[in-house]
């Protein structure tokens, strides 16, 4: 069966606690060790779908980055996807894409260079001022997304390779459902049995 891992083998042989001279019975003793081993193993699994955020604030591509900001700030966010009209996810903007464009006039610095050495996505160089700038001109694209399914520790995984904060939680068809992050993440452990 492929979902006993080998650590349920192991565990199962722990069990035992004795040395084995393999006979039919003791496989299937082995066998049903392991199955149990496996069963609590996937009963510690959280998938997404039980800890995500289902109301997500959402915008549109050719919204105006000031109005971003004042959403941001007022809903205690830092950040937000991007969807189009059939709410599939198309981008993400966040507090530090707008932070980034703010000091649009620098030159390229460490911090530019840092997100590209690590692969982290950065926003595009723009020397239009803020207030004309839309979502679409400095939205991060292609968004990593999460199915509902997944579990937590594989997004979590994710979160630290990536070096970001939430991800957005889509269906087959790359609409959004949901949205989670670091922090629901952290929730969810913490109320682990």
């Amino acid at each position: 069966m492929e979902w006993i891992e080998d650590e349920d083998i192991r565990a199962a042989l722990k069990d035992m606690r004795t040395y084995i001279d393999i006979t039919e019975e003791d496989l299937k003793k082995i066998f049903e060790l392991a199955i149990e081993h496996a069963r609590r193993r996937l009963k510690k699994r959280i998938p997404v779908s039980d800890v995500m955020t289902r109301d997500v604030i959402t915008v549109k591509k050719d919204m105006n980055i000031k109005d971003v900001a004042r959403l941001l700030s007022e809903k205690r966010i830092s950040g937000v996807p991007v969807v189009d009209d059939l709410n599939r996810v198309i981008g993400i903007v966040t507090e530090a894409d707008i932070i980034f464009q703010t000091g649009q006039k620098r030159s390229r610095g460490l911090r530019e260079f840092l997100r590209e050495l690590i692969g982290e996505p950065h926003p595009k160089d723009i020397k239009e001022p803020l207030s004309d700038l839309r979502v679409e001109d400095i939205m991060s694209t292609p968004v990593i997304t999460a199915t509902s399914d997944m579990d937590i520790r594989d997004v979590a995984a994710i979160f630290a390779e990536k070096r970001i904060k939430r991800i957005p939680v889509v269906d087959s068809e790359g609409r959004l459902i949901g949205i989670i992050s670091r922090q629901d993440i952290v929730r969810a452990v913490s109320h682990e049995p």
